[in-house]
């Protein structure tokens, strides 16, 4: 059984590169720069390239994409052509080789405006049941791709899981403000409450996904960290986060002060995994109580792997104001 990775010279292709590969699984990298992971080099929107990659193959990871830092740097055609041509190459190709599992690398942002309740409003409490409302060229051709991967699965027999994750980038915040007001470790820490997951439990869930896509037919699953918060609270968390947080994690107060961090004041939404969860037995292991846990003994919070991997960036040069420039 050989495993596709797209991507593979990205930050979550290595990742899933590395894990493939100290499992001993036959996997193959293709991407449009070399890297260490990376056995073909080519774009996915070059149809004979994928076809060629794809003899043998019995399960896509696909994970290439024009991401969102991409959005200031690049055209929209750009994003319809990797991102939408892209997956649409990988499909028709995987299809007609007979490949009994595909995987989509998605993304939160499709929920777009859906995220940001109005003022005054409670946290938007965010599942796989709520519609996307896509605010930008990236979030739209995500969106377009899960509906390619739903149209393969129900005409062409292609069975196929959609992940949608949330951050898992290290680099910096793009948000000026945000970068000033906080340390980095600090946002990061704040993050896995509600929008944030390790690219370890990624990882996990695509191949757990991998594993249940011949079953499922067609399913799309949030990829997030297990947020200690439910429904109730999201009126709370909009107004008075700090004080949600204590009801559950009480001693992160007395850790946040020791390093002088701050806990967001609001929170505006937060991801549910809990279907993931139930259906693929994914079993995330680094969550907020997580995080606490190892600062109290001076350990990372960052996992081994994402240690492993660091930071890729998003582009080949660097910008005055922030990690990448915003539109």
């Amino acid at each position: 059984m050989t495993i596709l990775v797209t991507g593979s010279s990205g930050h979550l292709g290595e990742a899933l590169m590395r894990t493939l590969q100290a499992q001993r699984r036959e996997a193959v990298g293709i991407d449009v720069l070399p890297g260490a992971f990376t056995h073909h080099v080519g774009s996915i929107t070059d149809r004979a390239f994928v076809r060629r990659c794809m003899k043998h193959v019995t399960t896509v990871l696909h994970a290439a994409t024009l991401h969102k830092p991409h959005v200031a740097t690049h055209a929209r055609q750009d994003f319809v052509d990797v991102n939408i041509t892209g997956t649409l190459n990988l499909l028709e190709e995987a299809a007609a080789a007979g490949v009994t599992a595909f995987v989509y690398t998605s993304t939160t942002s499709v929920f777009g405006d859906a995220l940001v309740p109005p003022p005054h409003e409670p946290a938007a409490w965010i599942t796989e049941d709520v519609t996307a409302v896509p605010k930008n060229i990236y979030g739209v051709t995500k969106a377009a791709a899960e509906d390619l991967c739903q149209l393969f699965a129900r005409n062409h027999s292609l069975r196929s899981i959609v992940l949608r994750t949330s951050r898992f980038f290290p680099e910096e915040d793009d948000n000026r403000a945000i970068r000033e007001g906080y340390a980095d470790a600090n946002i990061k820490t704040n993050e896995f409450l509600y929008r944030r997951v390790d690219i370890e439990d990624v990882v996990s869930a695509h191949l757990l996904a991998a594993q249940y896509a011949p079953s499922a037919g067609f399913a799309k699953y949030i990829i997030s960290a297990t947020t200690p918060f439910s429904r109730r609270d999201a009126t709370d968390l909009r107004n008075h986060a700090p004080q949600v947080v204590r009801r559950y994690v009480p001693d992160y107060e007395a850790e946040f002060a020791r390093r002088g961090w701050t806990m967001t004041p609001t929170i505006d939404r937060i991801y549910d995994n809990e279907r993931a969860r139930a259906e693929l037995g994914w079993q995330p292991r680094h969550d907020f109580r997580a995080l606490i846990t190892r600062l109290k003994v001076g350990e990372d919070i960052r996992s081994p792997l994402a240690r492993e991997i660091g930071s890729k960036g998003y582009h080949d040069r660097i910008f005055r104001d922030g990690p990448y420039p915003v539109e």
